[in-house]
């Protein structure tokens, strides 16, 4: 029985096709892997190596250089707040005190519900729409105490 969903094989068997290496093929299967589980645990990380036929240390090394893969679980929703420059000045570190206040989570941590995760991002490219974030892959900006309230709660 394999570690993964058929649509996730499916998905994987489809990436080793479009890649030259097997190597080359680590930083999307990874990302399947993630999509899948929610995180890479030390299990995924295997399963992938086992799947690319490459050596684990290969795809852990691959897996730990990028920040976008997440090592530990996570909660049903990611929200990565931009705190450089830009944001900070146009209110990012009192939209961090609002997730505190009205969700109990802060950077690094997960709302005691399991509903988010809050990372803080250095940049996420949005300077001219400041403050800005991204709550799983969708991106938000201009955001504001309401705003982000509002944003925060189609996200069940």
């Amino acid at each position: 029985m394999s570690f993964f969903s058929d649509k996730a094989l499916k998905e994987l068997d489809e990436i080793k096709k479009r890649y030259p290496t097997r190597r080359a093929a680590a930083l999307p299967a990874l990302y399947v892997a993630q999509k899948e589980f929610g995180w890479l645990s030390p299990e995924a990380i295997d399963a992938v190596a086992r799947h690319l036929t490459l050596p684990p240390a290969v795809v852990k090394g691959t897996a730990t250089f990028y920040s976008m893969y997440k090592h530990r679980q996570v909660g049903r929703h990611l929200i990565q707040v931009c705190t450089n420059v830009s944001c900070m000045i146009f209110g990012a570190e009192n939209l961090l005190g609002l997730l505190e206040e009205k969700y109990g989570v802060t950077p690094g941590g997960t709302s005691p519900d399991g509903r988010f995760s809050l990372v803080i991002m250095e940049c996420i490219g949005a300077c001219d729409k400041a403050p800005a974030m991204l709550v799983d892959e969708d991106f938000h900006s201009d955001l504001t105490r309401n705003g982000i309230i509002n944003i925060l709660e189609s996200y069940k």
